[in-house]
Order: structure tokens, then sequence, then C-alpha cells
């Protein structure tokens, strides 16, 4: 498994958010790809703050383990 925690950088992502995070200020993430092999990860309610960079396959074990 690859990942790093990174500090927030200046490229520009498109950050989405799951649809059933609550809209009143809940503990959520938000994700973001900036190729097709690379995802982001970030807490919402630090934006500026670190991210976590994940490998694809890296991304879809930690979904498959959360699913499970």
């Amino acid at each position: 498994m690859t990942s790093a925690a990174a500090p927030h950088t200046s490229y520009d992502l498109t950050w989405f958010k799951s649809s059933y995070s609550a809209s009143e200020g809940g503990d959520c993430i938000e994700v973001a790809a900036s190729t097709p092999t690379t995802i982001h990860v970030r807490d919402s309610k630090n934006p500026a703050g670190p991210m976590l960079t994940l490998s694809v396959d890296a991304w879809q074990e930690f979904v498959a383990a959360v699913v499970d």
C-alpha cells in the first residue's frame, strides 16, 4: 500500500465529498484525483491542511475494507 502525508499543494484539484456527508459540519473527508493513478484525501474541515496521497490500488483497498 502506498501512502504519504503531504502538505497542501497549490495545484488545482477538484475535491469531492461523499453524498452521505451531512451539511451540518460532520466529520468528512474529501477526495480528488490529480492523475489517473493518484488519489488525494483531506479533512473537509481543514482544506489547507495536510493531505494523504494514495495510489489507486491503495484507495481501492481502503474503500473495500470500509465497505466490509
